[in-house]
């Protein structure tokens, strides 16, 4: 039986929780024009909203787009002042209840987790089946096409429905979530902070089926990119054809053909911006390149040289430790 959000619609739209979500969004925010403006006259602001949602007035703004590089192009969406607010005051309240039924090797946007605790459960996940690398081990590696494009909005709906009875609340949820689509009826911007949590909403559904219905014991899941490990290759043989079905079927999602691979450790496993082998992990090379780049267009700032320093003290990279400290020591610092 699933545990059920206990809470009313008040809990969230209550002045209370707009006001301590403001404190928390507008941290390093303060400079922002646009923050400034609705900061301006914030009470009014404040309360104007918490009528529109009392009354059930309220309608999601329009989404300003643009792309970034991160490190492959991206196209982000960012909602009004007003619209980020609601979103923090849900994500307040809403995240700790949906966090609890995630499975813990999931790493993506959640509190105490992330790429390096990822990485960290592979290895340590890795040395475990294969008995200290004495024993051959097997990597399933799979990738969603398009993810955050292809989230359905009616099954993310009914996912939620199985956790939150209150239809007012469910009312909320579908504010946000048909606020935008990249096709009719699909897709989160990625830009929102409710997209963090609903991504996982919406994935829970098949960390879920690996664990229990497939019995996979050794997955890792961070965002769209899966591994399972195994000392058995036919067994993971077997499995990938459940793993697309359920996907296509359930969640109307598809594994990015080109991103799906079955590997020794030994062969090198290149998983969320490491390549992982048995005794250690290096940087991807595209990672190291970009990585070069990016300190030479900010002009060597600091900063930027120690932020790629903690980046690489979590594998082997002593020799592109000692590159990057040199550039540190050239005189070209700022």
């Amino acid at each position: 039986m699933k545990i059920k959000f206990t809470h009313t619609y008040n809990y969230i739209i209550s002045l209370e929780n707009l006001l301590e979500a403001w404190k928390e969004f507008i941290i390093g925010k303060k400079n922002r024009k646009d923050v400034q403006l609705f900061e301006f006259n914030l009470m009014s602001n404040i309360i104007t909203l918490h009528k529109e949602l009392k009354s059930k007035t309220y309608k999601h703004s329009p989404y300003e787009a643009f792309n970034i590089s991160d490190p492959k192009p991206r196209n982000i969406h960012k909602a009004k002042v007003k619209d980020r607010l609601l979103h923090h005051a849900i994500y307040r309240r809403l995240y700790s209840f949906l966090d609890k039924t995630f499975i813990s090797d999931s790493y993506s946007c959640r509190l105490n987790k992330g790429i390096h605790k990822a990485i960290n459960r592979f290895r340590y996940l890795t040395n475990k089946i294969s008995k200290n690398n004495t024993k051959t081990i097997w990597i399933l590696q799979c990738d969603i096409k398009k993810f955050f494009d292809s989230v359905g909005h009616k099954i993310l709906t009914s996912i939620l429905q199985e956790y939150i009875e209150d239809t007012d609340i469910l009312w909320l949820f579908n504010c946000v979530i048909d606020s935008f689509h990249k096709y009719p009826g699909k897709g989160l911007p990625l830009g929102n902070l409710t997209s963090q949590l609903l991504v996982n909403v919406y994935m829970n559904k098949f960390d879920q089926f690996v664990k229990h219905k497939l019995k996979a014991k050794y997955y890792i899941r961070y965002a769209d990119d899966f591994v399972i490990i195994s000392q058995y290759k036919e067994w993971l043989q077997s499995i990938l054809p459940e793993i697309s079905i359920f996907l296509l079927n359930k969640l109307k999602l598809q594994l990015h053909p080109n991103k799906i691979s079955i590997r020794t450790l030994s062969s090198g496993i290149d998983f969320l911006g490491w390549v992982h082998f048995p005794d250690h992990r290096v940087l991807r090379t595209t990672t190291k390149r970009r990585m070069f780049k990016r300190i030479k267009e900010m002009n060597r700032k600091e900063e930027i040289i120690q932020s790629y320093l903690g980046l690489i003290s979590h594998g082997n990279a002593i020799k592109l430790q000692r590159k990057i400290e040199r550039l540190s020591d050239e005189g070209t610092v700022r």
